[in-house]
C-alpha cells in the first residue's frame, strides 16, 4: 500500500461522497468498534491517508447506525468469497466497481491470486495513489458496461465475480449485457452481487434496476443458477450494540423490510 497523502478535496462531492468515500468511511468507523462485524482495518488505514473533510461526510452518513448495514453486507460478501477461494485456490477474482475497497487485502494479502479490480478510469487513477499493483494484483480502468476490457482477464480458470454496490445503478439492459459477457468469457465460476427490491428502486432516484428474485436472473441467462439469496439483515445477531441489534431484528421479522435489499450468489 502506498504511504503518501492523497488529496481528494478538489473532487466534486457529487458521485464521490458515497461511491468512493461513503462505504470506506463507514467501514473504517465499524472497524474501530470493540467487536466489529467486518473489521476492515485497511479501510481505517486508507482513510487516514486521504485529505478530505470526513467530518462533513460523517454528519451526512450518520455512522452511529449505518455502519452496521455496510458491515453486514461486506461480511456476507467476504464469507462467500473466502469459501469459494478455499475451494478454488487457482481462481481468478474479478471485483467490479471496486471503488476504494480493500477486499483484495482482506482476502489475498500476499497477492497470490490473479485478482483484478475494475472501475471507471477516474476512480482507478485515484485508487492507484492508495494501492499498489504487485504480485498478481492488477487494476483495470474501464466501465463495466464497455466491451473489450475482459480481454485482459484470463478466462480459462474458475472465476469469482464480486459486484458489491454496483448492479442497482446499471439499467436492466446493461446488467443483462454484463452477465452475458461474463458467462461467455469464463467457463465456470460464481457471481456475487447485492440488489434492491423493485419497489425500493422506484423510490430511490439513483437506482435503476432490482430483480424480483433470483429466478428472474436465471430466465435471462440459462448458464446462471441462483445458489443462495439472503437479506442484508440475515446475520443481525452479529451486531455488537444491543439497541441496533434489536432494531435490525425487528426489521428482519417484517417480510417487506427483510426483502428490501438482498445479496445473491449465482453459480455457472
Amino acid at each position: 500500500m502506498n504511504t503518501q497523502k492523497v488529496d481528494f478535496r478538489s473532487i466534486p462531492d457529487e458521485g464521490v461522497t458515497w461511491t468512493l468515500l461513503g462505504t470506506l468511511y463507514l467501514r473504517a468507523w465499524e472497524s474501530r468498534l470493540p467487536a466489529p462485524i467486518l473489521g476492515d482495518r485497511y479501510a481505517a488505514e486508507v482513510m487516514e491517508r486521504i485529505d478530505y473533510d470526513f467530518d462533513k461526510l460523517g454528519r451526512r452518513l450518520r455512522p452511529s447506525g449505518n455502519q452496521f448495514l455496510v458491515g453486514l453486507r461486506g461480511r456476507q460478501f467476504d464469507d462467500w468469497s473466502a469459501a469459494f477461494l478455499a475451494r478454488h485456490p487457482d481462481a481468478v477474482v474479478l471485483h467490479l466497481g471496486c471503488g476504494m475497497d480493500s477486499r483484495m487485502l482482506r482476502l489475498d494479502p500476499e497477492h497470490r491470486l490473479h485478482w483484478f479490480d475494475v472501475d471507471v478510469p477516474q476512480v482507478i487513477e485515484l485508487r492507484r495513489q492508495l494501492y499498489q499493483e504487485q504480485g498478481n494484483y492488477r487494476m483495470i480502468g474501464a466501465s463495466v458496461t464497455d466491451d473489450g476490457w475482459l480481454d485482459a482477464v484470463p478466462g480459462d480458470r474458475p472465476v469469482l465475480v464480486v459486484a458489491e454496490g454496483l448492479l442497482p445503478y446499471l439499467s436492466e439492459p446493461e446488467v443483462r449485457g454484463l452477465l452475458r459477457r461474463l458467462t461467455e468469457h469464463f467457463r465456470t465460476g460464481e457471481l456475487i452481487f447485492d440488489a434492491m427490491a423493485p419497489w425500493i428502486v422506484r423510490m430511490v432516484k439513483v437506482a435503476r434496476w432490482g430483480p424480483h428474485d433470483g429466478a428472474e436472473v436465471e430466465r435471462w441467462n440459462l448458464r446462471l443458477t441462483c445458489a443462495e439469496e439472503v437479506s442484508f439483515g440475515e446475520h443481525y445477531r452479529r451486531i455488537p450494540v444491543r439497541r441496533y441489534r434489536a432494531l435490525y431484528r425487528l426489521m428482519y421479522a417484517i417480510p417487506l423490510m427483510r426483502n428490501m435489499a438482498r445479496i445473491f450468489r449465482f453459480t455457472f
